[in-house]
């Protein structure tokens, strides 16, 4: 699934193609995608403008001229993509807009699990309640530290659960959140009011830095995310536990092991990220 930095790689590549274009028509190749009145959906945006594309979480926020904005999720594989007029739609394209300029923006999803929501201007939430729940951007400015203090004190969930809970931090997906603990030597079974204020003061700083460094490799691909240009990201060659499974660990060379935590594949150092029984029994 495309997490806040693939999200953010297509937002700023929309940024760049499409603010400006007016949509001259909509087809919609599949109705599912739309929530609510897909009639009303394409009365809606047929011909406004794109005036700006914004992000919450793992949200894209299509802003409109005329007042309205476009509020897509990709899910698991959900991709834009920006091609001529006389370009046919892919087998698994469920829409697309038409702009005055002759190109048409693509939206391509083989799982046909992204969803489109059709908002009035800043007041998303009203139509899609799930935006007021998230937690802050995993940003210096938004990601406070006494934030994560308060809100780890309060569960007893495995932290790396707690990391995936957008409703705590948007944006932190699978990959990250085994990235960020195993930066962190806190393994992901620990449970999350256990963690100490210099420990959650180290992994605030990791969740900041590693997101900036994924947005500026474009993002990950491990089986099918492309950018609006289709070009893949660069971070899958940063990785340093997701996906190591059977590898050396990068810091001790210890074999690297993947466990579910919370039904979710997890790979970690078992020395570096020594057991939290101790922690456990804390609790417990």
């Amino acid at each position: 699934m495309p997490e806040l930095p693939e999200v953010e790689t297509v937002r700023r590549g929309l940024e760049k193609l499409i603010v400006g274009g007016q949509i001259r028509q909509v087809h919609l190749l599949y109705p599912k995608l739309i929530n609510g009145d897909s009639q009303a959906f394409i009365t809606g945006v047929t011909n406004a403008s794109f005036t700006a594309i914004d992000r919450r979480g793992k949200y894209l926020l299509l802003r409109l001229s005329n007042g309205h904005t476009i509020v897509s999720h990709l899910r698991m594989e959900g991709q834009y993509s920006v091609e001529p007029i006389e370009t046919r739609p892919y087998k698994h394209t469920e829409i697309i807009f038409e702009l005055l300029d002759q190109r048409q923006v693509f939206y391509n999803d083989t799982r046909r699990f992204g969803r489109m929501t059709l908002t009035n201007t800043h007041f998303e939430i009203n139509d899609v309640p799930s935006l007021a729940k998230l937690g802050p951007e995993p940003t210096e400015k938004d990601l406070a530290l006494d934030y994560m203090v308060a809100i780890f004190s309060r569960s007893k969930k495995p932290v790396k659960s707690f990391l995936l809970d957008q409703n705590q931090i948007a944006g932190i997906g699978n990959i990250y959140a085994d990235e960020v603990l195993w930066q962190s030597k806190i393994h992901p079974e620990t449970p999350t009011k256990t963690l100490t204020v210099p420990e959650l003061s180290l992994l605030r700083e990791n969740i900041i830095a590693e997101m900036k460094r994924a947005i500026a490799h474009h993002g990950t691909t491990v089986h099918s995310f492309s950018n609006v240009f289709g070009e893949v990201g660069q971070f899958q060659n940063e990785l340093q536990a997701y996906g190591r499974v059977g590898q050396p660990c990068l810091r001790c060379g210890t074999t690297m092991l993947k466990i579910k935590v919370g039904q979710r594949g997890t790979t970690f150092c078992p020395v570096c990220q020594m057991n939290q029984d101790r922690r456990i029994d804390e609790i417990n």
